[in-house]
């Protein structure tokens, strides 16, 4: 199963992107995640939308090709960082690649709040007309005081957000197995 997993920071050191590569080990024998570097993206524009250039249409062919989505979120302002919402705008435009793909939103945070806001900003951007992902519902994966959660390897080490973790993708391949269903059906 191929899952793209859109990190919406951009630093050396974040601690979304070590999250997404835990992902990306813990889960190899179940699903081949795919890391795209959301820094290639011009900033989205409707004048040149449809001639893009082709690091936007090689992203949309990668997110059109995939099974599923993870979208792997800090929390900046109380919302979704730059980075994040303009890969959307490029997907949320001309041929629509996120409309019914299986999503599901995690994050982490220094902060004791875990990534709330932002979750529940992208739960309501995943809605959208232009968008229409399917958002699995009813788990949400929120990492606070995530500076002593991980080692120098990159490894989660608090066994409780191990399983928390290991609880939501399980429901979430689920969840895409679901829907591959009945798309079939």
């Amino acid at each position: 199963m191929k899952i793209v997993a859109l990190v919406g920071s951009i630093r050396k050191a974040s601690y979304n992107q070590q999250l997404a590569k835990f992902v990306q080990r813990r889960y190899i024998d179940q699903i081949d995640v795919v890391i795209p570097d959301l820094a290639t993206l011009p900033f989205y524009d409707q004048d040149i939308e449809l001639e893009a250039p082709e690091v936007v249409t090689e992203f949309k062919k990668l997110i059109t090709t995939a099974d599923g989505v993870i979208f792997v979120t800090p929390e900046y302002n109380r919302g979704i960082p730059g980075v994040l919402a303009n890969a959307i705008d490029w997907l949320s435009r001309v041929e629509h690649p996120l409309k019914g793909k299986p999503a599901m939103i995690i994050g982490a945070t220094m902060g004791p709040l875990g990534t709330v806001r932002a979750q529940g900003m992208l739960r309501q951007i995943l809605d959208a007309p232009g968008v229409a992902a399917r958002t699995l519902p009813g788990n949400e994966f929120l990492m606070s005081t995530v500076q002593n959660k991980f080692d120098n390897n990159g490894d989660l080490i608090d066994q409780t957000t191990v399983a928390g973790l290991d609880r939501c993708v399980q429901n979430y391949l689920k969840f895409v197995h679901e829907l591959a269903r009945i798309k079939e059906a």
